[in-house]
Protein backbone atom coordinates (compact mmCIF):
# COMPACT_ATOMS: atom_id res chain seq x y z
CA UNK A 1 0.00 0.00 0.00
CA UNK A 2 1.31 3.39 -1.22
CA UNK A 3 2.50 5.51 2.56
CA UNK A 4 1.14 8.82 1.01
CA UNK A 5 0.04 10.82 -1.98
CA UNK A 6 1.72 10.67 -5.30
CA UNK A 7 3.43 7.80 -3.62
CA UNK A 8 4.97 6.44 -7.25
CA UNK A 9 5.72 9.65 -8.84
CA UNK A 10 7.84 10.27 -5.51
CA UNK A 11 9.54 7.14 -4.52
CA UNK A 12 12.92 6.82 -6.91
CA UNK A 13 14.29 9.96 -6.26
CA UNK A 14 12.88 9.70 -2.76
CA UNK A 15 14.81 6.20 -2.19
CA UNK A 16 17.64 7.50 -4.04
CA UNK A 17 18.38 10.62 -1.37
CA UNK A 18 17.96 7.66 1.38
CA UNK A 19 20.45 5.83 0.19
CA UNK A 20 23.10 8.01 -0.20
CA UNK A 21 22.75 7.49 3.57
CA UNK A 22 22.85 3.83 4.04
CA UNK A 23 18.92 4.36 4.14
CA UNK A 24 17.24 1.36 2.15
CA UNK A 25 13.38 2.23 2.35
CA UNK A 26 11.71 4.93 3.47
CA UNK A 27 9.83 2.74 6.44
CA UNK A 28 13.64 2.57 7.57
CA UNK A 29 13.92 6.27 7.43
CA UNK A 30 10.79 5.97 10.34
CA UNK A 31 13.00 3.49 12.54
CA UNK A 32 16.04 5.59 12.21
CA UNK A 33 13.97 8.94 13.45
CA UNK A 34 11.96 6.38 16.48
CA UNK A 35 15.66 4.81 17.83
CA UNK A 36 16.34 8.78 18.06
CA UNK A 37 13.37 9.47 20.43
CA UNK A 38 11.84 11.45 17.87
CA UNK A 39 8.17 11.10 16.47
CA UNK A 40 8.23 13.16 13.65
CA UNK A 41 5.31 12.10 11.96
CA UNK A 42 3.02 13.67 15.22
CA UNK A 43 5.23 16.87 15.51
CA UNK A 44 4.37 17.86 11.97
CA UNK A 45 0.79 16.45 11.99
CA UNK A 46 0.35 19.02 15.35
CA UNK A 47 2.04 22.12 13.44
CA UNK A 48 -0.86 22.12 10.05
CA UNK A 49 -3.46 19.19 11.40
CA UNK A 50 -4.46 19.17 7.79
CA UNK A 51 -1.41 18.57 6.29
CA UNK A 52 -0.92 15.54 3.68
CA UNK A 53 0.13 12.35 4.66
CA UNK A 54 3.37 12.95 2.29
CA UNK A 55 4.24 16.35 4.22
CA UNK A 56 4.89 13.57 7.62
CA UNK A 57 6.63 11.40 5.89
CA UNK A 58 8.95 13.94 3.91
CA UNK A 59 10.40 15.56 7.92
CA UNK A 60 10.53 12.31 8.74
CA UNK A 61 12.69 11.45 5.50
CA UNK A 62 14.31 14.83 5.86
CA UNK A 63 15.29 14.09 9.97
CA UNK A 64 16.55 10.47 8.92
CA UNK A 65 19.25 12.21 6.93
CA UNK A 66 20.41 14.75 9.53
CA UNK A 67 20.55 12.00 12.17
CA UNK A 68 22.65 9.90 9.72
CA UNK A 69 24.57 12.80 8.55
CA UNK A 70 25.36 13.36 12.21
CA UNK A 71 24.09 16.91 12.34
CA UNK A 72 24.27 18.00 15.87
CA UNK A 73 23.46 21.54 15.12
CA UNK A 74 19.87 22.44 14.73
CA UNK A 75 20.89 24.91 11.61
CA UNK A 76 22.73 22.22 9.91
CA UNK A 77 19.83 19.77 10.51
CA UNK A 78 17.46 21.83 9.05
CA UNK A 79 19.60 22.53 6.27
CA UNK A 80 19.62 18.76 5.77
CA UNK A 81 16.04 18.41 6.24
CA UNK A 82 16.36 20.31 3.01
CA UNK A 83 17.49 17.68 1.19
CA UNK A 84 14.56 15.05 2.36
CA UNK A 85 12.14 17.92 0.98
CA UNK A 86 13.82 18.49 -2.22
CA UNK A 87 13.53 14.51 -2.80
CA UNK A 88 9.66 14.54 -2.73
CA UNK A 89 9.76 17.45 -5.00
CA UNK A 90 8.22 15.52 -8.49
CA UNK A 91 10.51 15.82 -11.27
CA UNK A 92 9.68 18.20 -13.40
CA UNK A 93 7.14 20.42 -11.36
CA UNK A 94 7.51 23.74 -10.45
CA UNK A 95 8.71 22.98 -6.88
CA UNK A 96 10.93 20.70 -8.24
CA UNK A 97 12.57 23.69 -10.65
CA UNK A 98 13.15 26.07 -8.22
CA UNK A 99 14.61 23.60 -5.38
CA UNK A 100 11.84 24.74 -3.07
CA UNK A 101 12.68 22.08 -0.58
CA UNK A 102 15.99 22.87 -0.11
CA UNK A 103 15.18 26.38 -0.10
CA UNK A 104 12.70 25.59 2.78
CA UNK A 105 15.81 23.81 4.72
CA UNK A 106 17.87 26.94 4.34
CA UNK A 107 15.06 29.44 5.17
CA UNK A 108 15.01 27.19 8.79
CA UNK A 109 18.61 27.33 9.12
CA UNK A 110 18.75 30.88 8.46
CA UNK A 111 15.80 31.28 11.22
CA UNK A 112 18.17 28.98 13.72
CA UNK A 113 21.47 30.91 13.20
CA UNK A 114 22.42 34.06 15.09
CA UNK A 115 22.62 36.24 12.51
CA UNK A 116 18.71 36.55 11.84
CA UNK A 117 17.26 38.58 14.86
CA UNK A 118 13.64 39.29 13.67
CA UNK A 119 11.30 37.25 11.05
CA UNK A 120 8.45 38.38 10.13
CA UNK A 121 5.12 36.51 8.17
CA UNK A 122 4.32 39.27 6.56
CA UNK A 123 0.27 39.07 5.89
CA UNK A 124 0.62 36.44 8.33
CA UNK A 125 -2.56 37.98 10.62
CA UNK A 126 -4.63 36.86 7.22
CA UNK A 127 -4.15 33.38 7.47
CA UNK A 128 -4.21 31.08 10.24
CA UNK A 129 -1.01 28.81 8.96
CA UNK A 130 0.95 31.24 9.42
CA UNK A 131 -0.35 31.69 12.98
CA UNK A 132 0.63 27.66 13.02
CA UNK A 133 4.03 28.26 11.53
CA UNK A 134 4.65 31.67 13.59
CA UNK A 135 3.80 29.19 17.05
CA UNK A 136 5.93 26.21 15.25
CA UNK A 137 8.87 28.54 15.75
CA UNK A 138 8.14 30.82 18.85
CA UNK A 139 8.10 27.39 20.92
CA UNK A 140 11.18 25.64 19.59
CA UNK A 141 13.73 28.25 18.05
CA UNK A 142 14.98 29.91 20.77
CA UNK A 143 15.65 26.15 22.94
CA UNK A 144 18.76 26.53 20.23
CA UNK A 145 20.11 29.89 19.98
CA UNK A 146 21.72 32.28 22.61
CA UNK A 147 19.80 35.01 21.24
CA UNK A 148 15.85 34.71 21.20
CA UNK A 149 14.84 35.00 17.52
CA UNK A 150 11.94 37.44 17.68
CA UNK A 151 8.72 36.59 15.53
CA UNK A 152 6.21 38.84 14.34
CA UNK A 153 2.56 39.04 12.23
CA UNK A 154 2.26 42.08 10.14
CA UNK A 155 -0.79 42.14 7.85
CA UNK A 156 -3.40 44.30 6.73
CA UNK A 157 -6.16 45.46 8.81
CA UNK A 158 -6.11 46.46 12.53
CA UNK A 159 -9.12 44.04 13.95
CA UNK A 160 -8.07 41.25 12.12
CA UNK A 161 -4.07 41.33 14.00
CA UNK A 162 -6.31 41.87 17.00
CA UNK A 163 -8.59 38.61 16.58
CA UNK A 164 -5.46 36.43 15.48
CA UNK A 165 -4.01 37.36 18.23
CA UNK A 166 -6.16 36.48 20.87
CA UNK A 167 -7.25 33.42 18.85
CA UNK A 168 -3.55 32.21 19.49
CA UNK A 169 -1.99 34.23 22.66
CA UNK A 170 0.24 36.09 20.40
CA UNK A 171 0.66 40.06 21.84
CA UNK A 172 -1.35 42.31 19.60
CA UNK A 173 0.32 45.94 18.97
CA UNK A 174 -1.37 48.81 17.63
CA UNK A 175 0.40 50.87 15.81
CA UNK A 176 -0.46 54.82 14.59
CA UNK A 177 1.09 56.35 11.19
CA UNK A 178 1.67 59.88 11.40
CA UNK A 179 1.58 60.54 7.14
CA UNK A 180 2.73 63.95 7.30
CA UNK A 181 5.99 63.32 9.34
CA UNK A 182 6.21 59.41 8.64
CA UNK A 183 6.41 58.14 12.52
CA UNK A 184 4.82 55.31 13.86
CA UNK A 185 4.08 55.29 17.08
CA UNK A 186 2.63 52.47 19.17
CA UNK A 187 -0.99 53.18 20.92
CA UNK A 188 -1.82 50.04 22.62
CA UNK A 189 -0.50 46.46 23.87
CA UNK A 190 -2.44 43.53 25.10
CA UNK A 191 -0.44 40.15 25.21
CA UNK A 192 -3.61 37.45 25.11
CA UNK A 193 -1.30 34.73 26.86
CA UNK A 194 1.89 34.27 29.24
CA UNK A 195 3.46 32.35 27.46
CA UNK A 196 5.74 31.56 24.67
CA UNK A 197 3.17 32.40 22.69
CA UNK A 198 3.16 36.11 24.22
CA UNK A 199 6.56 37.07 22.48
CA UNK A 200 4.70 36.62 18.97
CA UNK A 201 3.90 39.92 18.06
CA UNK A 202 1.23 40.66 16.06
CA UNK A 203 0.69 43.77 13.82
CA UNK A 204 -2.31 45.23 11.91
CA UNK A 205 -1.85 48.21 9.20
CA UNK A 206 -3.43 50.42 7.45
CA UNK A 207 -2.12 50.32 4.27
CA UNK A 208 1.34 49.62 2.74
CA UNK A 209 3.43 52.69 4.35
CA UNK A 210 2.53 51.96 7.76
CA UNK A 211 3.21 48.30 6.97
CA UNK A 212 6.60 48.98 6.02
CA UNK A 213 7.04 51.49 9.26
CA UNK A 214 6.15 48.20 11.31
CA UNK A 215 9.21 46.40 9.37
CA UNK A 216 11.29 48.83 10.53
CA UNK A 217 10.36 48.98 14.09
CA UNK A 218 10.93 45.54 14.76
CA UNK A 219 14.51 45.97 12.45
CA UNK A 220 13.25 42.59 10.33
CA UNK A 221 16.01 40.88 8.40
CA UNK A 222 13.93 37.99 7.05
CA UNK A 223 10.55 36.97 5.96
CA UNK A 224 8.10 35.78 4.19
CA UNK A 225 4.93 36.75 2.03
CA UNK A 226 1.64 34.95 1.83
CA UNK A 227 -0.28 35.10 -1.34
CA UNK A 228 -3.17 35.12 0.94
CA UNK A 229 -6.42 38.01 1.15
CA UNK A 230 -4.02 40.76 -0.28
CA UNK A 231 -0.88 39.85 -2.15
CA UNK A 232 -1.10 42.76 -4.58
CA UNK A 233 -1.95 45.07 -2.39
CA UNK A 234 -0.18 44.88 0.93
CA UNK A 235 2.46 42.14 1.47
CA UNK A 236 4.26 42.15 -2.13
CA UNK A 237 4.51 45.93 -2.43
CA UNK A 238 5.67 45.96 1.79
CA UNK A 239 8.64 43.39 0.74
CA UNK A 240 9.47 45.44 -2.34
CA UNK A 241 9.62 48.77 -0.70
CA UNK A 242 11.18 47.54 2.48
CA UNK A 243 13.48 45.80 0.31
CA UNK A 244 14.55 49.18 -1.59
CA UNK A 245 14.68 51.25 1.61
CA UNK A 246 16.97 48.08 3.91
CA UNK A 247 19.67 48.13 0.25
CA UNK A 248 19.87 51.89 0.71
CA UNK A 249 20.48 51.93 4.04
CA UNK A 250 22.99 49.26 3.99
CA UNK A 251 21.45 46.82 6.03
CA UNK A 252 20.91 43.28 4.83
CA UNK A 253 16.88 41.73 4.40
CA UNK A 254 16.02 38.51 3.12
CA UNK A 255 12.50 37.81 1.38
CA UNK A 256 11.04 35.10 0.42
CA UNK A 257 8.00 34.62 -1.38
CA UNK A 258 5.57 32.20 -0.42
CA UNK A 259 3.32 31.33 -3.43
CA UNK A 260 2.69 31.56 -6.83
CA UNK A 261 3.42 28.97 -9.97
CA UNK A 262 0.35 28.45 -11.68
CA UNK A 263 -1.09 31.81 -11.95
CA UNK A 264 -2.99 32.18 -8.88
CA UNK A 265 -5.91 34.51 -9.51
CA UNK A 266 -5.98 38.18 -10.18
CA UNK A 267 -4.36 38.37 -13.75
CA UNK A 268 -6.49 37.75 -16.77
CA UNK A 269 -3.68 35.68 -18.38
CA UNK A 270 -4.81 32.74 -15.58
CA UNK A 271 -7.88 32.35 -18.34
CA UNK A 272 -5.98 31.90 -21.18
CA UNK A 273 -2.37 30.17 -20.67
CA UNK A 274 -3.43 28.06 -17.58
CA UNK A 275 -0.42 26.86 -16.38
CA UNK A 276 1.82 28.48 -18.84
CA UNK A 277 0.86 31.54 -16.60
CA UNK A 278 1.92 33.14 -13.87
CA UNK A 279 -0.02 35.81 -13.00
CA UNK A 280 0.23 38.57 -10.87
CA UNK A 281 0.84 37.40 -7.70
CA UNK A 282 3.98 35.32 -8.93
CA UNK A 283 5.19 37.85 -10.76
CA UNK A 284 5.18 40.55 -7.89
CA UNK A 285 7.28 37.73 -5.80
CA UNK A 286 9.75 37.40 -8.45
CA UNK A 287 10.22 41.14 -7.96
CA UNK A 288 11.50 41.19 -4.62
CA UNK A 289 12.49 37.55 -3.58
CA UNK A 290 15.59 36.52 -2.63
CA UNK A 291 13.82 33.16 -2.70
CA UNK A 292 10.39 32.05 -4.51
CA UNK A 293 8.31 28.95 -2.95
CA UNK A 294 5.79 27.25 -5.11
CA UNK A 295 1.86 27.12 -4.03
CA UNK A 296 -0.38 28.36 -1.19
CA UNK A 297 1.36 30.12 1.97
CA UNK A 298 -1.24 28.10 3.57
CA UNK A 299 -3.88 25.49 1.90
CA UNK A 300 -2.09 22.40 1.62
CA UNK A 301 -3.30 20.89 -1.76
CA UNK A 302 -2.00 24.27 -3.77
CA UNK A 303 1.21 23.00 -2.37
CA UNK A 304 0.68 19.94 -3.51
CA UNK A 305 -0.32 21.14 -6.83
CA UNK A 306 3.15 22.91 -6.99
CA UNK A 307 4.73 19.28 -6.81
CA UNK A 308 6.53 19.65 -3.61
CA UNK A 309 3.99 17.94 -0.07
CA UNK A 310 0.62 18.91 1.20
CA UNK A 311 1.83 21.55 3.62
CA UNK A 312 1.17 25.53 3.60
CA UNK A 313 4.53 27.21 2.87
CA UNK A 314 3.63 29.29 6.37
CA UNK A 315 3.66 26.29 8.61
CA UNK A 316 6.31 24.44 6.58
CA UNK A 317 8.34 27.01 8.03
CA UNK A 318 7.75 25.97 11.48
CA UNK A 319 7.59 22.46 10.95
CA UNK A 320 11.07 22.75 9.68
CA UNK A 321 12.44 24.80 12.82
CA UNK A 322 10.62 22.47 14.94
CA UNK A 323 12.05 19.13 13.88
CA UNK A 324 15.51 20.19 13.36
CA UNK A 325 15.52 21.55 17.07
CA UNK A 326 14.32 18.03 17.83
CA UNK A 327 17.23 16.56 16.10
CA UNK A 328 19.57 18.70 17.87
CA UNK A 329 17.55 17.53 21.47
CA UNK A 330 18.27 13.97 20.36
CA UNK A 331 21.79 14.53 20.37
CA UNK A 332 22.74 16.57 23.04
CA UNK A 333 21.10 13.35 24.68
CA UNK A 334 23.66 11.14 22.98
CA UNK A 335 20.46 9.13 20.82
CA UNK A 336 22.61 9.42 18.02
Amino acid sequence: MALFESYERREKQVLAALNKYGINTIEEAAEVTKAAGLDVYKMVEGIQPICFENAKWAYTVGAAIAIKKGCKKASDAAAAIGEGLQAFCIPGSVADQRKVGLGHGNLGKMLLEEDTQCFAFLAGHESFAAAEGAIGIAEKANKVRKEPLRVILNGLGKDAAQIIARINGFTYVETEYDYATGELKEVFRKSYSEGLRAKVNCYGANDVREGVAIMWKEDVDVSITGNSTNPTRFQHPVAGTYKKERIEAGKKYFSVASGGGTGRTLHPDNMAAGPASYGMTDTLGRMHSDAQFAGSSSVPAHVEMMGLIGAGNNPMVGMTVAVAVAVEEAAKEGKF
